[in-house]
């Protein structure tokens, strides 16, 4: 074995044997990818001081890495299946590294935003390429195992952005935030090349660039959209963007269908485990990322922790995934994924409707339940979408399908930051607002000075605004710290009755995704299941060619046979010429020497015998050596060297019958007395075969099986 992890899986002929360490550098590509969006929940109200953020640019900070990260993943992973999967890892991590840092040097806002921007096309490259090496490197038998820790590394990814910012911040500036990632992507860098094999798809044909194009209009158009309206307002220009989205993906969905080799064939979501296992995704996460999403304000705004504090205090949700994750792997091979996956948005769905008895008074005790069933829940449904969607593409598309998982995944959590954010922020604007009209700073003529304006309008915009201008308020005025006090107080039960509204949203949605979804996902995958019982129970049988059933084939072969008829090469115990007479007789040919002549050429017949017996040994190779990946024992590796040598003697057999059949007809010489009966020429044939086998097998200097 070379340090270097060089033959590519599709070359194996059985499982790579680090296919677990090549997993814990997936797992790390992946971290990173999530832990730069999660790690915004912390860093983002100092960035917001340190740089003076408008609502608009900080929105914009967080869209630049979610717009290019949702809109480019099928694309990527379609380019990845197409030259290398492993190659697509590698540049990705490279270019995440480039924008980390990147991102660490600027001071400008403009420079964040690109860097974000560099970013999240790195993560569109990273995140499909993860997920298709997963599914190529493992075999069917371990798969499902595989993708499950893969999933409950994002949600631990959840939890430890927080926490690694949050303590970086105890420290350093938001700049350190960015280099997070650093270290770990170059250690991903390393052991991709070293314990990850390369991987690409045999023969996938041309790149769909025009379907490619469209869907990275249509998914950026409308992730843009939603945002910018839910936040600012449906004006000229959300509009607009969402009117080119709905134009890109009817153009999208109408060139797919008649494109001969598409990027995404829709006519795969008629299966309903595809697109129910999709939806569960997409609604999953729009509901989740919401839901984290003001508990973590919550967290950090209403109860005052830290950074630190505050990434520790999500930890709980990350212990759930792994436990939901280890419950869901012992019981989707039993009771299929309908079971498990409407379970998980079951507990899901409890665990937003357990928010809406929060208030003012609420303490972190009241969250822990809520972290808890929500990590359970991420645990028990996502792995088992996740393996779903794959096991519906063939190995050909695995990056379409980890595009199509990628992109619900984060096209749902865009959307949940989104929309409920957009909710969260007008209930809490309506139950701040009367208290607001009270604001200090107002000039003779009603109108509110420069700095009282902003402090107003950043205390209207969002909780983390309040809290602040409340504590710049005590610091430069200490005659109004009761309103200060007041302020705080009215935004903190503002926030919770926002979040209680919030909660009543994100639990409708969650509840009617679950029906659909229960409605849409088949009680058992059969595919999956079948298979895997094939891996774990099917017994090795020998390859047995089928025979014809036509009647009319029947006929024409036995015609076939008559009229190639040869004389029998058994000699006679008279003389050789009343012998050929005889044979002249019973044969009806005029020239004694050409029957004997002919007797050395084969027959059409022979020949097409020949070529069946060929295709018939390749079929039977192709059969073993394809179980062979999946399950290696001494028993599949004896059969697959018995066909192989049958693959061989046959190619043998029609190369000789060849050679045979090309030689030129010469006149036979006169028959003589026969001192040893004829031999056929199978039999001579076979002789000669048997000679030739001893002789290998003599100066051979191991035995011929390759165990």
């Amino acid at each position: 074995m070379t340090l270097l992890a060089m033959t590519p899986v599709q070359d194996m002929h059985k499982p790579y044997p680090r296919r677990w360490s090549a997993l814990v550098v997936l797992c790390l590509s992946l971290l990173i990818v999530v832990m730069a969006n999660t790690s915004l929940l912390v860093a983002a109200p100092s960035m917001t001081l340190d740089l003076s953020l408008t609502s608009s640019d900080l929105q914009w900070v967080i869209d630049g890495y979610t717009v290019p990260y949702a809109s480019l993943m099928l694309l990527c992973g379609v380019i990845g299946d197409r030259y290398s999967r492993r190659g697509a890892l590698i540049l990705g991590l490279i270019i995440f590294v480039a924008g980390s840092v990147a991102g660490a040097l600027t001071d400008a806002t403009l420079g964040v935003i690109l860097a974000r921007i560099v970013m999240g096309v790195a993560a569109a490259i990273v995140m499909p390429a993860t997920l298709s090496l997963l599914v190529a490197t493992f075999p069917k038998r371990e798969r499902a195992t595989a993708v499950t820790v893969w999933a409950a590394t994002s949600g631990l990814a959840i939890a430890a952005g927080p926490l690694l910012a949050g303590w970086l911040l105890e420290s350093f500036t938001w700049h350190s935030t960015f280099l997070i990632n650093v270290p770990i992507a170059l250690a991903a860098i390393v052991g991709a090349v070293v314990l990850v094999p390369p991987s690409r798809a045999v023969d996938p044909g041309a790149i769909d660039w025009i379907g490619g194009l469209l869907s990275v209009l249509a998914v950026s158009t409308i992730v843009y959209a939603i945002i910018e309206g839910m936040h600012f307002g449906w004006t000229v220009g959300p509009l607009y963007f969402a009117l080119v989205g709905l134009l890109s993906v009817l153009g999208f969905v109408g060139w797919e269908l008649r494109h001969p080799n598409p990027l995404l064939d829709v006519r795969m979501f008629s299966s309903r485990i595809l697109s129910g296992a999709t939806l569960a995704v997409l609604i999953f996460f729009l509901v989740t990322f919401g839901a984290i999403y003001f508990v973590a304000q919550y967290l950090q705004f209403a109860l005052g922790y830290g950074p630190v504090s505050t990434g520790v205090h999500l930890l709980p949700l990350a212990g759930a995934v792994f436990v939901g994750s280890g419950i869901t792997m012992w019981l989707t091979p039993k009771l299929g994924p309908r079971i498990t996956v409407t379970a998980g948005m079951i507990v899901g769905t409890l665990s937003v409707v357990s928010l809406i008895g929060i208030d003012a008074t609420a303490t972190y005790s009241d969250f822990l339940p809520v972290l808890t069933l929500l990590g359970l829940a991420i645990g028990l449904s996502v792995s088992p979408c996740t393996d779903s969607i794959m096991g519906e593409f063939p190995d050909s598309k695995l990056g379409v399908g980890g595009g199509l998982n990628d992109t619900a995944l984060e096209l749902g959590g865009s959307l949940g930051i989104a929309v409920l954010g957009s909710v969260l922020a007008a209930s809490y604007r309506q139950g701040i607002e009367g208290f607001l009209q009270t604001f200090p700073g107002k000039q003779p003529n009603g109108q509110y000075t420069g700095q009282a304006a902003e402090g107003l309008a950043a205390s209207q915009d969002s909780l983390a605004g309040a809290v602040i201008v409340s504590d710049v308020i005590r610091d430069q005025n200490a005659f109004l710290s009761g309103f200060a006090d007041n302020l705080e107080a009215n935004a903190v039960a503002a926030f919770g009755d926002a979040v209680v509204h919030t909660s009543v949203v994100a639990a409708v949605v969650f509840g009617v995704g679950t029906v659909i979804v229960a409605l849409l996902i088949p009680s058992k995958n059969a595919a999956l299941v079948t298979m895997s019982e094939k891996i774990a129970f099917e017994p090795i049988v020998p390859f047995v060619a089928p025979q014809a059933k036509d009647p009319a084939a029947d006929r024409e072969v036995a015609e076939l046979e008559q009229l190639l008829e040869r004389p029998s090469a058994k000699p006679q115990k008279s003389g050789s010429r009343h012998a050929l007479r005889t044979v002249q007789a019973s044969t009806h040919l005029a020239e004694p020497a050409l029957v004997d002549a002919e007797l050395e050429r084969p027959s059409i017949y022979q020949l097409a015998s020949k070529v069946y017996e060929l295709d018939a040994s390749v079929a039977r190779q192709a059969t073993v050596d394809s179980k062979s990946g999946d399950r290696v024992t001494i028993h599949q590796l004896a059969l697959s060297n018995l066909a192989r040598t049958r693959r061989i003697e046959a190619e043998e057999a029609l190369d000789a019958a060849l050679e045979l059949s090309d030689l030129p007809v010469a006149p036979a010489p006169e028959p003589a007395e026969p001192t040893a009966p004829l031999q056929t020429f199978y039999q001579r044939a076979s002789k000669q075969h048997a000679n030739c086998t001893a002789f290998k097998e003599r100066s051979s200097s191991m035995w011929a099986m390759p165990l």
